[in-house]
């Protein structure tokens, strides 16, 4: 299983869309995968910052509807829906 691993890597590492890439250049290899990383870090900071914004405006609404007028109005409209 070892060797299957290890062919794999090397074949990955050989190969860049479909063009031989020298298997003694690190430093590329180490750019790609920083490049890589960044992509991966910029993307998880949009996630998070879309996640964020969506929460505070949940966190807007459920504040708005706390509010002493807003539960008078949503209880004076359930009781006339109730007909209490």
């Amino acid at each position: 299983m070892l060797d299957r691993v290890m062919k794999l890597r090397r074949s990955r590492r050989r190969t860049e869309l479909g063009r031989p890439v020298p298997a003694s250049d690190p430093t590329r290899t180490v750019e790609e995968r920083i490049s890589h990383l960044e992509a991966m870090i910029e993307g998880l900071q949009d996630a998070v910052y879309r996640e964020i914004v969506r929460m505070n405006d949940e966190l807007d609404t459920l504040r708005r509807r706390m509010e002493p007028e807003e539960i008078s109005k949503a209880l004076s409209q359930n009781a006339r829906e109730r007909g209490l």
